[in-house]
C-alpha cells in the first residue's frame, strides 16, 4: 500500500473500540475486489456486516515503529451494489498495557485504521476506494479493551457518530503480511461446573490455553455476565488468579435482551478455568459457553506416542505449551501481565518446536523485528518485540541473546534452507562481536548483566537464578555462538577463517580461565553482576554444577580424553541431589542428549521417568496440561512457589521433546544432512514405555520410527522418504545404511 493515508477518531477515545465506516457503490460489471487493510492497535474488518479473513488479533505483534503487517483479502464474494464497509480497531499490543512494567501506549498513543480496496471491472476498469477524510468514525459495542486486562461488550450500546476521521498521511510503515495467520482453532466444551469451598461457581474446560470463552446467552436487556479467569485452582479447591500480577483478565458481557453470542474481539486470555463473577440466571446452563483455543495457524509435522499414558500426557502438555505461546509471536506465557518474546525461553525450544510444527513462515517473520532491533554494537536484547525504558545492556544476556545464532542454525538444520542462513548471517556475526568486546577480554565473556541458569534448582528451590557462574555460562555460549557461525560461514561458501580461529581461542580461553586438571574450578573469581535485579552473591560463581557439566560436553569445551570424567562428574552430581536434576532454562535442555552421548542412557531414562520434584512427570502427577514455568510451579503440599512469577502454561522445558523424538524414537539429523537429507534412525527402546511411534512430516518427506516389545524381543518398523539416505543402528549393534522405502527389523531385548 503505497500513498495510502492512516486515519484516527477526530477524538481521544481511551480504551474503547472505534469503528471506522465507508458506504460506497459499486458499479455494473464487478469482476474482483481486494482489500489490504491495517491498524494500529487490532482490527477487526467487515463488509456489510460480515467479517471479512478468518484472522483474528490482526495484524499481530511486530515492531511497530519498523513495520505494521498488511493483509490482503478477496472479498468479491462478499460485495453487493450498495456497501458498507467497517474496520473496528481496539488497542491491542500497540496501544494498550504492555510489558511487566505497565507501559502503555509503546508505538502510538491512540487507534488507527488503514486500508486500500481495488474493485476490478469486467472491461479492465479499476476503482481505488482507500482510508481519508470522508470515513466517518461511531463509538462501538466494546467498551473497554486491553490485552492483559480483558474486554467489556455492550450489546446495548448504540453506536454515536464522532465525527470525520482524522488523516495522518503515511505515518506507521506498512509491509505485505510475513507471518502465519492468527486464527481461532480447537474449540472446547465445559468438563464440570465447580461450587468451591467459597461458593463460587467455577466452570473448568480441562485444557489450559491461550484464546477466549464464547457464550450464547438470552438475557434480559442489560443484564451483565462477568467473567475471571485462572489456570489452576488453589489446594482447598479455591479460585486462584494471584499469579496474573497485574493483569485483571476480566471480561464483561452486557446482554441485548436477544439471543446474544459473546467473545472478545480485541483480547485473549490463559486459562483453564472461568469464574462467573455475575451471571443472571441461578442455573449455569453449561452448553452456552466454549473456549477457543487462539494461534498462528501452524501445520503440524510431528506426532509421538507411546504405551505410557504419563509420558503421552507429557508430550501432550509440550504440544499444548506451544499452541498456547506461538500466538504471532514466541510468547514466555499467555496469561499474566508479560506474554513477551523473551529470547532465551525461544531459542531453547526452538528445535522441538521445528519438529512439532513448520515454523518457518512463523519464524521468518520474528527473525525480521530481531534483525531489526538487533543494536548498533550487535547486542540482541532478552525480548523481541522490545520496546521498553532502561539501559538495554541490563537487558542483554548469555543464554538469551546467543537467540541470534542458535534460532537460524537450528531453522537451518530442520529445513535445509540456506536463505535462512543467507538472512540471518549477519544477526549472527553481529552479535558474536557484541560478545567479543562485551566482557572486557576478547575471549572470555565476564561479567555483565546475565539472567544465568535461570530457575534452577541448585541455588535453592525458591530462588530465581541458580548457582551456575554467569561467567561461566557466558563463555560457554560465546565459543557455542561461535561455532555456529563458522557452521553457517562454511555453508554458504565463505572465508570463516578468522571465526575458526576466533573459535580456538575462545575455548582455550575458557579452559585456562574455567578448568583444571581437566575439571571445572570449585571456586571462580567473582566479577560485579547485577542479576535479576538483586546483588552478585557467592551462589553465582560455582564451577562445577550439573549445568556448567553439561554446557562443557555439550559444546565440545574439553579434550576429547576428558569427556569420561566430566560424564562421570555429571552422574555424581545427580545422585548427590537425591538422583534428579538441579538444572535451569540453559542446562535442561541438553542434559538428556549428554547423558546419552556419554553412554549412560539408562540414567537419562531414569529423570525422564522420575516423578518427584523436580521432574517432567511431577507437573503431569500435578494435572498439569501445559509446560510450567517451574518445576515447583505447585508445591507438594499444595501452596505455589510465589505469586509474582509462576506461569502454570510456559514452553522452556517442553525442550524434552527433541529428546523425545531423537532418542526415545532415534530421528535425528546425520552430520552435513540438514533438512532430513542424510539422517540417523538410532531409537532406545526401553520395556517401560512398551511401544513408542514417532513420524515426523520433513521437507524430504515422512520419516517414521516405530517400535515394539512382542516377548523377548524388539520389532522395529522405519519409514525413510525417497531422496534421503539413513544409518539405522539397532541395539544390538546391527548397523546399516539405507535410501528410501520401508524397513523392518527384529531382534533380542535388552532389558
Amino acid at each position: 500500500m503505497k500513498q495510502v493515508q492512516w486515519i484516527k477518531a477526530p477524538v481521544a477515545t481511551g480504551y474503547a473500540a472505534v469503528c471506522f465506516i465507508k458506504k460506497f457503490t459499486v458499479g455494473e460489471g464487478l469482476v474482483h475486489a481486494v482489500l489490504k487493510v491495517s491498524a494500529m492497535g487490532i482490527y477487526v474488518a467487515e463488509i456489510n456486516g460480515e467479517k471479512i479473513g478468518r484472522q483474528v488479533l490482526v495484524p499481530g505483534w511486530t515492531n511497530y515503529d519498523y513495520r505494521v503487517q498488511y493483509a490482503t483479502e478477496d472479498i468479491t464474494a462478499q460485495m453487493g451494489r450498495e456497501n458498507t464497509l467497517s474496520i473496528s480497531v481496539g488497542p491491542g499490543w500497540a496501544v494498550g498495557r504492555m510489558g511487566y512494567h505497565g507501559d502503555r501506549q509503546l508505538y502510538s498513543n491512540e487507534v488507527h485504521a488503514v486500508c486500500e480496496l481495488t474493485l476490478t471491472y469486467a472491461d479492465g476498469r479499476k476503482e481505488n476506494l482507500t482510508t481519508g477524510e470522508d470515513w466517518e468514525v461511531f463509538t462501538h459495542e466494546v467498551t473497554f479493551s486491553d490485552i492483559y486486562d480483558g474486554e467489556t461488550v455492550d450489546k446495548t450500546h448504540e453506536p454515536k457518530l464522532l465525527g470525520n476521521a482524522v488523516c495522518v498521511g503515511e505515518k506507521f510503515p506498512l509491509i505485505l503480511q510475513v507471518g502465519e495467520d492468527i486464527t481461532e482453532q480447537e474449540r472446547f466444551a465445559p468438563v464440570e461446573l465447580i461450587i468451591t469451598p467459597k461458593g463460587e461457581r467455577v466452570i473448568d474446560f480441562g485444557q489450559n490455553l491461550a484464546g477466549y470463552v464464547e457464550l450464547k446467552i438470552k438475557g434480559k436487556r442489560g443484564d451483565r455476565v462477568v467473567l475471571s479467569f485462572a489456570e489452576v485452582l488453589d489446594k482447598d479447591g479455591n479460585f486462584y488468579k494471584e499469579n496474573y500480577r497485574s493483569a485483571k483478565n476480566i471480561v464483561t458481557y452486557i446482554c441485548s435482551g436477544n439471543e446474544d453470542v459473546f467473545k472478545p474481539r480485541f483480547s485473549f486470555q490463559g486459562y483453564r478455568y472461568i469464574r462467573l463473577d455475575e451471571y443472571p440466571f441461578d442455573t449455569v446452563e453449561l452448553d452456552g459457553f466454549r473456549s477457543v483455543a487462539v494461534s498462528s495457524a501452524l501445520t503440524r509435522t510431528g506426532r509421538f506416542a507411546c504405551g505410557d499414558a504419563k509420558i503421552n500426557q507429557l508430550y501432550h502438555n509440550i504440544i499444548w505449551g506451544q499452541k498456547s505461546n506461538y500466538l504471532d509471536i514466541p510468547t514466555d506465557c499467555p496469561q499474566r501481565d508479560e506474554r513477551l518474546g523473551w529470547t532465551g525461553d525461544t531459542q531453547v525450544f526452538c528445535r522441538t518446536a521445528a519438529l512439532n510444527f513448520d515454523v518457518r513462515k512463523f519464524f521468518e517473520k520474528w527473525l525480521g523485528d530481531l534483525r531489526l532491533e538487533q543494536k548498533s554494537d550487535g547486542a540482541v536484547l532478552g525480548i523481541c518485540p522490545e520496546k521498553f525504558k532502561g539501559n538495554y545492556k541490563t537487558r542483554t544476556s548469555a543464554g538469551w541473546g546467543d537467540v541470534a545464532t542458535i534460532v537460524p542454525w537450528t531453522l537451518y538444520e530442520i529445513y535445509g534452507d540456506k536463505k535462512i542462513l543467507e538472512e540471518n548471517f549477519e544477526l549472527m556475526r553481529r552479535w558474536v562481536e557484541y560478545i567479543r568486546h562485551a566482557g572486557g577480554e576478547e575471549y572470555l565473556w565476564l561479567g555483565g548483566y546475565h539472567y544465568g541458569d535461570w530457575l534452577a534448582m541448585d541455588a535453592g528451590g525458591d530462588t530465581y537464578v541458580g548457582a551456575t557462574s554467569n561467567d561461566l555460562i557466558g563463555t560457554a555460549f560465546y565459543a557455542h555462538s561461535v561455532d555456529l557461525l563458522v557452521r553457517a560461514g562454511e555453508v554458504l561458501g565463505r572465508d570463516m577463517s578468522e571465526y575458526r580461529s576466533l573459535h580456538q581461542k575462545v575455548k582455550d580461553a575458557f579452559r585456562a580461565y574455567f578448568m583444571e586438571n581437566g575439571m571445572p574450578k570449585e571456586e571462580l573469581p567473582l566479577t560485579e553482576v547485577v542479576q535479576a535485579g538483586k546483588s552478585s552473591s557467592d551462589f553465582l560463581r560455582k564451577g562445577i554444577t550439573q549445568t556448567s557439566l553439561v554446557l562443557i560436553l555439550h559444546f565440545g569445551l574439553c579434550l576429547e580424553e576428558e569427556r569420561a570424567a566430566l560424564g562421570k562428574k555429571l552422574c555424581e552430581l545427580i545422585r548427590d541431589f537425591g538422583n534428579r536434576m538441579s538444572t535451569g532454562f540453559l542446562g535442561t535442555p541438553y542434559l538428556l542428549h549428554v547423558l546419552s552421548s556419554i553412554g549412560r542412557q539408562d540414567l537419562a531414562y531414569e529423570l525422564f521417568f522420575a516423578e518427584g520434584n523436580p521432574s517432567w512427570l511431577y507437573s503431569v502427577n500435578h494435572g498439569a496440561t501445559t509446560m510450567w514455568e517451574h518445576w515447583n510451579s505447585l508445591k507438594e503440599d499444595g501452596s505455589f512457589w510465589s505469586t509474582d512469577m509462576n506461569s502454570f502454561n510456559h514452553y522452556s522445558y517442553g525442550a524434552v521433546g527433541d529428546w523425545i523424538y531423537g532418542e526415545i524414537c532415534g530421528i535425528k539429523i546425520a552430520e552435513g544432512g540438514a533438512g532430513y537429507r542424510k539422517l540417523l534412525l538410532t531409537p532406545h527402546p526401553i520395556r517401560r514405555l512398551s511401544f513408542a511411534k514417532c513420524a515426523l512430516d520433513t521437507v524430504q518427506g515422512r520419516v517414521e520410527s516405530h517400535w515394539y516389545y512382542a516377548g523377548d524381543r524388539v520389532n522395529f518398523e522405519f519409514t525413510v522418504p525417497e531422496g534421503s539416505e539413513a544409518t539405522i543402528c539397532l541395539p544390538d549393534g546391527k548397523r546399516e545404511t539405507v535410501t528410501g522405502g520401508s524397513y523392518y527389523y527384529s531382534v533380542k531385548a535388552l532389558d
